[in-house]
Parts: structure tokens; sequence; C-alpha cells
């Protein structure tokens, strides 16, 4: 190799590094959400309760969705505001502190950019019970 190529190879290696350290230095929202424990409302220090509960959130987020969705005529009808299709640490809900969350979120016509329906569902943390308490006009 000529000293030409060890050059390129080098600045290549040192581009490859910077992108790499500024990825790693950068914070991520991301990573400080998939480590809350939304049971405890606190940073979890255990992986496995981060996993189980990111799991489980996400579950009940999807089921509150699904059940939005039924109830209003399926998605021909209507459809649901995008926080409910992303993490599920972003998603419109409370913990009520008896083993169940409840979502509140909007929903519109398909063929409309105007939300003007409000659903708010409650779903327990094993995901077998799903309850829409409120189907209706935007409180």
């Amino acid at each position: 190799m000529g000293v030409a190529a060890n050059m390129k190879r080098d600045i290549r290696l040192a581009a490859t590094w910077a992108i790499a350290a500024l990825a790693i230095s950068l914070p991520s929202k991301a990573l400080a959400l998939e480590n809350f424990d939304v049971a405890l409302g606190k940073q979890a220090t255990d992986p496995r309760v981060v996993l189980n509960n990111n799991i489980d959130l996400n579950r009940a987020k999807n089921l509150a969705r699904q059940a939005g969705v039924s109830t209003n005529g399926g998605l021909g009808r209507y459809r649901p505001e995008n926080s409910m299709h992303g993490p599920a640490t972003e998603a419109p809900f409370v913990d009520n502190g008896n083993g169940t969350w409840t979502f509140t979120f909007k929903g519109r016509r398909p063929d409309s950019s105007v939300y003007s329906i409000q659903t708010v569902v409650t779903v327990s943390k094993d995901g077998r019970q799903v309850n829409v308490d409120y189907n209706g006009p935007i409180r």
C-alpha cells in the first residue's frame, strides 16, 4: 500500500470513529424512556422490569386503540390519533395505580383531518380486561 492509500484508509477510519463517538454521546429520548418504570413512575434499574413494563404498556396501548377503532365502526370509518401508533410511553395514558391504565385519545373520520371524537379506554395491565369508558364528542 502506498502513502496515499494509507491516508485514505486513516481518514475513513477517523470519520467512522467520529460518527460513532457522536452517536454514543448524544442523549436519546428513547433510551431514557425505555428505562422508565411506568408502574412506579421512576427510572427502573432492573432490565427485566423495564422490558416487562414496556411490553405490557404497549399491549395495553394496542388493545385500547383496537377497542376505539372497533367501537367507532372500524378503520373504514375511524382513525385514532398518531400517538396511539407510536411508542407506548408517548401514548396519552394514566397509570391508575390499581393495576390498570387509562388511555384518552382523539379520533377522526378517514376523510377528515379534524379530530372530532374522544375515546377513553381502561385496560388492565395483564390485558385481560378492556373497557371503553367514554366514546363521543371531544370534551
